[in-house]
């Protein structure tokens, strides 16, 4: 059988397990929580519904060819994990499906022609660098200005180009020049030695929360290593079912960072963190790496919690000449995949001046969820322009996000709504409060 032969059921390599299937009671407390239900208000675009289908995919009454729709719907958010009175492990069973789905499901050309572009540009960010240098001259001779006035690329092209398009930040110098140094001392006495994680797309879309990053920890007492061999964390092909590639780039993380002897492997962007704390799982059938694995995610820590646990030794300065708004928005794999909430605020509190708002519905997803805005644009504009609404009712002067998907999605929103509120993420904030500088009007 090929990996594109039609199966009645699952095949027997890592099918989502029954026994987490049958401990869904079908409540229905998902529903409210899932952004999917939410937009399009059918039941098999809900958890539940998905795992209806799952199980009948296992006792071979639904051909999974007939049904991918309502798993590819899904943003892998893991609200309704947080969610379910049942502890119904749903992340595990969504995982393994995609998987299953990638191995048995024949996408028409279009869809796999995109698949292809994506997971084999944005995972590399030396690819990627390739394919912005005429952009970048593009947004440089001013045409993107007049092609947002004049919307014809939104009209010409598919609509997943056309998303892909609009999420472009504008690109500055930076993006073409990440040169670190592989280690940056500490200032003053040292306190520790960590590892940072750039990234893929964080690397060249917002390279200045990388330097932000390593600015704070610098200026704390931590010694920062930069593995000049890094890539991608994986989490990009992972969540979408990519299992070979993700478990490859995972093998090239463990590896860059085995010669390293760092007390802790620190990452600012939530999606990754939640893959890398998952490697012990992803390559829990690999005899060579699962050990290493194990002891690798043992060291993986989001920088904020680091940062709170360690505490901030150097003084911080207010960012103006009055208190100023923050409303911190949630990403999904910080706040569901690795259940951090507390620490970004108590991070940002430490700001002279600063008030914290709240904004309505925290914890729903603002339709990035990874690649999900590009291969389900319909869904993530309007979870996208639900989000922007929610936190601009807060009446900000800055909405905080730790996570890049997150921020080049809200971005696109906040500029449709025509709104000049700024975004930064967390470390960019302290970065600023520890130099004295105030964020620019």
């Amino acid at each position: 059988m090929t990996a594109t032969d039609p199966v009645a059921g699952f095949d027997a390599q890592s099918p989502p397990d029954p026994h987490l299937i049958d401990a869904c009671v079908h409540c229905g407390f998902c529903l409210s929580t899932c952004p999917s239900y939410r937009v399009l208000g059918t039941e098999m675009d809900s958890p539940r519904g998905r795992i209806y289908l799952m199980d009948a995919i296992h006792e071979e009454q639904v051909q999974l060819a007939d049904v991918v729709q309502h798993f590819d719907s899904c943003l892998g958010c893991l609200a309704c994990v947080t969610t379910c009175p049942s502890g119904v492990e749903y992340d595990k069973l969504i995982a393994a499906t995609r998987v299953q789905v990638q191995r048995h499901y024949q996408r028409p050309v279009g869809d796999r022609w995109l698949r292809q572009l994506i997971f084999q540009t944005l995972p590399y960010p030396q690819r990627l660098r390739a394919l912005l240098w005429p952009l970048w001259l593009y947004q440089k001779l001013g045409l993107a200005h007049l092609e947002k006035r004049l919307g014809l690329l939104k009209r010409l092209l598919p609509k997943s180009l056309a998303a892909m398009y609009q999420m472009l930040p504008p690109l500055s110098a930076k993006t073409f020049r990440d040169r670190w140094p592989e280690v940056v001392p500490a200032q003053g006495k040292q306190r520790g030695r960590v590892g940072v994680i750039l990234g893929c797309v964080q690397r060249l879309f917002l390279p200045e929360v990388n330097e932000a990053t390593i600015s704070v920890l610098s200026a704390n007492g931590f010694e920062v290593v930069l593995p000049p061999q890094q890539g991608c964390c994986g989490a990009l092909p992972h969540h979408q079912g990519e299992e070979d590639q993700a478990q490859t780039l995972a093998r090239q993380m463990i590896d860059c960072f085995a010669a390293a002897k760092v007390d802790a492997v620190l990452i600012n962007a939530s999606g990754c963190g939640h893959t890398l704390k998952e490697y012990h799982r992803l390559l829990a059938a690999d005899p060579e790496y699962r050990d290493r694995a194990r002891d690798f995610v043992q060291k993986v820590e989001d920088v904020q919690v680091f940062l709170v646990k360690q505490g901030l030794v150097t003084p911080l300065h207010p960012l103006g000449d009055r208190p100023l708004a923050l409303v911190y928005q949630d990403a999904c794999h910080m706040i569901h995949g690795q259940k951090i909430r507390l620490e970004p605020r108590q991070l940002l509190r430490q700001i002279p001046q600063v008030q914290l708002r709240e904004p309505l519905d925290a914890a729903l997803c603002c339709g990035s969820a990874g690649v999900y805005n590009i291969l389900q644009p319909d869904v993530a504009a309007e979870l996208g322009r639900q989000k922007v609404r929610n936190l601009l009712n807060t009446r900000p002067d800055v909405i905080v996000s730790a996570n890049v998907g997150c921020s080049v999605q809200l971005r696109q929103y906040l500029q449709e709504q025509s709104s000049s509120v700024p975004i930064y993420h967390p470390m960019q904030l302290l970065d600023l409060a520890i130099r004295g500088e105030q964020l620019p009007s």
